[in-house]
């Protein structure tokens, strides 16, 4: 079966192509088509180019979705209902579903005769404990607005769980696993058994660890207080928490980690941003080492994860226990996709 995936953003689409059977996948080609909006009108028409640049029969396509809040526990086939649940939830990702929107709207009017399939980043969070997803503020906001704590990079973490296990030679059920997505946004999961049961992000990607733009967790009255100081809005601040935060805002250089990696030994701010990143991982992988009764191995990805070993000896040390293994493993979300998509469109 032919699979494209399209992994959509406000301005690109990441696409890949996969040649699929059962426990089987090849990989026939990928791309990007950028500068959607300009060089390109529109996502109909960077979808025309991309169907035009493989030349193949497709017979199902796979769409990464970010946000299928509480509803979504696992890839659905997508129908009118799905699509209005997806609009449901834009006002909890207004960055990442419109363009997904969009996407699978156009891509469904150009390809209207085969399986269309929605892989959400939420749905492997959707069994976590209640203790752990739900916020201590008034229970009316969870049943009003549905304030939660929702996890993100699950599609991620689905795959890096199940490789550690397949490189461990253990049943997924049997392991307890740490697994840590670490780029521009970061997070940790842990999984128990194969089950989420914890997670770093929350009700929107901004909660957890230090991130590149973002600040990750603090004491929410610093928002008020910053707004009262400079004579902001809320906007304003949030602006500020997501994208001139994280190791950006603290080493006042840069959110690239190879930059920051060259400069550490001669600037303190970077010193400190990259000590302050380090620590709140170490205190994550603590705190769900604790949670489970112990860790089997911590898993690390991304573009951070996979490619700063110096960096990733100094999260180890002195928190990752004798016996614990520690793993390294590229990521590949559209494989998950294109499996995900394989078994809904094959039945």
């Amino acid at each position: 079966m032919l699979i494209l995936v399209l992994n959509s953003g406000s301005s690109s689409i990441k696409y890949k192509l996969f040649d699929a059977e059962e426990r089987s996948e090849k990989l026939l080609d990928k791309g990007l088509v950028e500068k959607i909006g300009g060089r390109i009108p529109g996502h109909k028409e960077a979808i025309s180019f991309i169907l035009n640049k493989i030349g193949a029969k497709i017979e199902a396509v796979g769409h990464r979705v970010v946000h299928g809040g509480d509803r979504f526990s696992r890839s659905v086939l997508i129908d009118n209902d799905v699509i209005k649940a997806i609009e449901d939830f834009t006002e909890l990702a207004p960055l990442h579903n419109p363009p997904s929107l969009l996407t699978i709207n156009e891509s469904r009017k150009i390809l209207s005769n085969i399986p269309h399939v929605a892989v959400f980043d939420t749905a492997f969070y959707y069994d976590m404990p209640e203790c752990a997803y739900m916020y201590a503020i008034p229970y009316k906001f969870y049943e009003k607005y549905k304030i939660r704590k929702y996890g993100f990079h699950g599609t991620s973490h689905r795959y890096m769980s199940g490789q550690a296990a397949s490189l461990l030679k253990r049943p997924l059920n049997k392991l307890k696993l740490i697994t840590c997505h670490l780029g521009n946004g970061c997070s940790i999961t842990a999984v128990n058994k194969g089950k989420a049961i914890d997670t770093s992000m929350g009700f929107t990607p901004l909660e957890g660890l230090v991130m590149g733009t973002r600040s990750g967790d603090l004491d929410p009255a610093i928002i008020p207080y910053i707004m009262e100081k400079e004579n902001i809005d809320a906007n304003a601040v949030m602006e500020m928490l997501n994208k001139k935060s994280g190791l950006l805002g603290v080493s006042g250089l840069s959110n690239d980690m190879r930059e920051l990696m060259k400069e550490k030994a001669g600037n303190k701010k970077v010193k400190l941003a990259l000590d302050i990143f380090i620590y709140r991982i170490k205190k994550y992988i603590g705190s769900y080492t604790g949670v489970m009764s112990g860790c089997d191995a911590v898993i690390f990805t991304g573009g951070i994860g996979e490619n700063h070993p110096g960096l990733i000896r100094e999260i180890c040390k002195g928190v990752i226990k004798k016996g614990v293994k520690t793993l390294v493993i590229p990521t590949d979300e559209e494989l998950m996709i294109a499996r995900d998509t394989y078994r809904i469109a094959s039945n």
